[in-house]
């Protein structure tokens, strides 16, 4: 029997760079709720809970029927928040948690299926995706993480900059759609004992540097393993993202539309 996963969704309505994050409407309803509609039904998942630090998102999630824990309003990052709900009572059975970002309402179960696989089958302490960049503009924007992935799938490192650097000539479009050439999606699983110890590390100096907190697994020496995937969804986490999220969602909708009939 395979071992129980407990997925996390951490919305914190305090975000920086879109107002209200969780709360920001998407073709008229809230970002948290798409995603809930997405994560909440999947069959990888034996549990879904949302985590925030806000009572507001808390009564959304009454209202959609999603189980959620309030989290202590300082936390540093999601990852935090995940493993306060992780030590709780009711979650102490799961060996295996996922960060599932609240703000992805694209995010496939295919792909978190891999990150799963690669902590529970593949024997990794934490386990994420990455897919090809697909373009020069993602390479040179620093919004974009970037990942360099060894061998055997081991994250190497993770960067703002456009890594790896091809010294003879720069990248063709056609180079940046396969790898080495990767970015980095917000999933993470982890191992109970490794969410437990990236926690409880100080931020460190790359991480601070980068702004990416999972530098801080990197330089510890927590073992990442990278699944390669294809065709991921954006996220939102900008106004301009908010637009794109609602085409994309207009022209599912319109498909959908078109394939069942209405």
């Amino acid at each position: 029997m395979s071992e129980p996963v407990l997925a996390v969704i951490p919305a914190r309505l305090g975000s920086s760079r879109l107002a209200r994050k969780p709360l920001h409407p998407i073709l008229g309803r809230p970002l948290l709720e798409w995603v809930w509609e997405r994560v909440g039904p999947m069959k990888l998942f034996d549990r879904v809970v949302v985590a925030t630090e806000s009572d507001e998102v808390a009564a959304l999630c009454k209202r959609l029927g999603a189980p959620c824990v309030l989290t202590d309003p300082d936390h540093f990052s999601g990852t935090d928040r995940v493993a306060e709900v992780a030590q709780r009572e009711e979650y102490r059975e799961f060996d295996i948690i996922a960060n599932v970002q609240g703000d992805e309402p694209l995010v496939r179960e295919g792909h978190l299926a891999r990150a799963v696989a690669l902590v529970r089958d593949d024997g990794w302490e934490v386990g994420t995706c990455a897919t090809p960049l697909g373009s020069i503009e993602a390479r040179r924007d620093p919004s974009v993480v970037k990942v360099a992935r060894g061998r055997a799938g081991r994250a190497l490192y993770f960067s703002r900059a456009g890594i790896p650097y091809k010294r003879e000539g720069k990248p063709t479009e056609a180079e940046l759609t396969q790898p080495p050439f990767l970015r980095h999606l917000g999933i993470y699983v982890y191992r109970r004992q490794a969410l437990a110890r990236w926690v409880a590390l100080a931020p460190s100096p790359l991480e601070e540097l980068e702004r990416l907190e999972q530098l801080r697994a990197l330089e510890d020496g927590i073992s990442m393993g990278v699944a390669v995937v294809e065709n991921a969804g954006p996220g939102v986490d900008t106004a301009a993202d908010v637009i794109r999220m609602e085409e994309v969602l207009s022209q599912q909708a319109d498909a959908s539309t078109l394939t069942h009939g209405t």
